[in-house]
């Protein structure tokens, strides 16, 4: 099976800011919202491994959900620009940038669709996802406190 991995690089009450990596690749850029102890809808997910299945959203049409999240469903790779548009689920873009003096992911109907050219032909992928900045330092939380 595919896998790709959502390396975190950022955090702040804008959101989680990450890199989609394909093999040694990366492509794309990702938006979530901060850790708030995987609360649905305002929060990010745990970092982990996860089952990644292809979907028919009614709102965001054929995309991918992230299976078997503890608490959680629904969470679904779309298009969007700021911590709003996230809703608890995974935003893809190519830039990030201020819009409106907020944090953003730009260039995401671009990057959305890389995404998925990429995973044409896949019913379902591995993610795996991983920080690397360093969270536990600068919120001062435990593993244990963020990942609940």
């Amino acid at each position: 099976m595919k896998t790709l991995v959502l390396n975190r690089i950022a955090q702040s009450e804008a959101g989680t800011f990450g890199v989609l990596i394909d093999g040694q690749i990366p492509f794309a850029l990702t938006l979530e919202p901060p850790w708030r102890n995987n609360k649905p809808v305002v929060s990010c997910i745990p970092q982990g491994e996860y089952v990644c299945k292809g979907v028919n959203s009614p709102h965001f049409g054929t995309t991918f959900e992230v299976m078997d999240v503890e608490q959680r469903t629904h969470i679904l790779f779309h298009k969007g620009n700021i911590g709003k548009n996230t809703r608890g689920c995974i935003l893809v873009g190519e830039q990030y940038e201020k819009l409106n003096g907020e944090p953003a992911i730009l260039a995401s109907a671009k990057g959305y669709k890389e995404f998925m050219d990429g995973l044409h032909g896949h019913e379902t992928f591995g993610l795996v996802i991983v920080e690397t900045w360093g969270l536990n330092e600068v919120s001062g939380m435990t593993e244990e406190e963020r990942t609940g």
